[in-house]
């Protein structure tokens, strides 16, 4: 499969989970629909982009198991949480609550616009080794009368542990909280129907392990959550189905949802039309069997390296999918990477979480057994004299 993507043959690449790796034939999807817009950019964004874009959610929604309605686009899953986090009516004193497994950069976002609002993020502990029950128990004893919104990753970053999402949301429905779930790891990498999940919002990227160009995200909200999301910026959206002479119903959409966050000023929008090549993609040559695959390929591993530094493992065969957290003796994180990096061609990060060290190794459907035996190799070598 290596060849269908234009990945660097000297570079061993196992660093799938930060910005993904888009194939030549999504690349291809994403050249042809340039050269539609070029031929035409007036015709095209701003008479046709509402019909393509509609057509293109219509097919992301088919394959994360979700009502099209129900889904705009974003550039990424950052966006996604910020523009929950930015609707929010948060008064003095009230909290959101989140856990000590989330993304920095959803964190930074979450300090920010609580600090705006004199409102509190507060960030539930949650033990490790993971322990599914233990872990709703920990968030829902996080819970008080001021919290507003429970906000859980799906996948986390740092630690690549599947979180228990379905049972996090009904727990906080019972309490009367939405949920808001930050996919960024999960479209392609883990069967979803959102619908069935029922979270208020989920966020995901599209251009990480499904393959979709960069920039390529959605917002997914339940209908009866739709009304209070406001975009970042305020544009057409906001007049549309006011009538008048504007003539910009035509690219900003049908519904309030689709309206206020569809069109936000003059973006590329190519990347999300080629998302429906990405899934094309992707159930030809990432089905069930290639990623059950490379998820053997990586617990072996990660196992393997586990027993060698005599080292526990933070979660259960169940809680990781082709991203893994290699456990590490403590180190210089950076300096690390760079090794890997400067000295063996390899492209891994190394993260850290509460003191432990961990290289956290995504392995794709082009990645090689050979491939992840060079990195032990290296990582033996890294640590060899203590």
């Amino acid at each position: 499969m290596r060849e269908l993507f234009d990945l660097d043959p000297a570079l061993v690449f196992l660093n799938h989970g930060s910005y993904g790796a888009c194939p030549q034939p999504v690349r291809q999807a994403l050249h042809d629909w340039h050269t539609q817009m070029e031929r035409n950019p007036v015709e095209f964004l701003g008479r046709r982009s509402a019909t393509l874009l509609r057509a293109a959610r219509e097919q992301l929604a088919g394959f994360v198991g979700a009502q099209a309605d129900d889904l705009v686009f974003v550039p990424n899953a950052t966006t996604g949480v910020n523009c929950v986090a930015r609707s929010l009516d948060l008064q003095p004193g009230d909290e959101v609550l989140g856990t000590t497994l989330e993304y920095g950069a959803c964190d930074a976002a979450w300090d920010f616009i609580c600090a705006q609002q004199q409102a509190r993020y507060v960030r539930t502990p949650i033990a490790l080794p993971l322990d599914d029950e233990a872990c709703v128990r920990q968030i829902m004893a996080g819970v008080t009368p001021r919290t507003r919104l429970v906000f859980i990753s799906h996948l986390a970053s740092t630690t690549a542990l599947i979180l228990p999402v379905a049972a996090v949301v009904a727990a906080a429905h019972e309490r009367g909280l939405p949920v808001l779930v930050d996919g960024a790891h999960a479209p392609g990498q883990l069967d979803l129907s959102l619908d069935a999940l029922g979270a208020d919002f989920y966020t995901g990227n599209c251009h990480k392990w499904l393959c979709a160009p960069k920039g390529s995200g959605f917002l997914h909200a339940r209908p009866e959550q739709q009304a209070r999301l406001q975009a970042s910026v305020v544009s057409w959206g906001y007049l549309a189905g006011s009538g008048g002479h504007t003539g910009f119903d035509a690219y900003t959409g049908r519904t309030l949802f689709e309206r206020r966050l569809q069109w936000q000023g003059t973006r590329d929008i190519c990347g999300w039309l080629a998302v429906g090549a990405a899934i094309d993609f992707h159930r030809q040559h990432l089905g069930p069997e290639v990623r059950a695959h490379c998820r053997r390929l990586a617990l072996a591993l990660m196992h393997e390296l586990a027993a060698h530094f005599a080292l526990p493992v933070i979660g259960s065969d169940p809680h990781f999918a082709q991203m893994v957290p290699v456990p590490v003796p403590p180190c210089d994180a950076e300096a690390l990477r760079r090794r890997l990096f400067e000295q063996h061609h390899i492209e891994v990060p190394v993260t850290q979480h509460e003191g432990r060290s961990f290289v956290r190794v995504s392995v794709q459907g082009y990645n090689t057994r050979a491939e992840l035996e060079a990195l032990a190799q290296a990582l033996h070598a890294a640590f060899a004299h203590g």
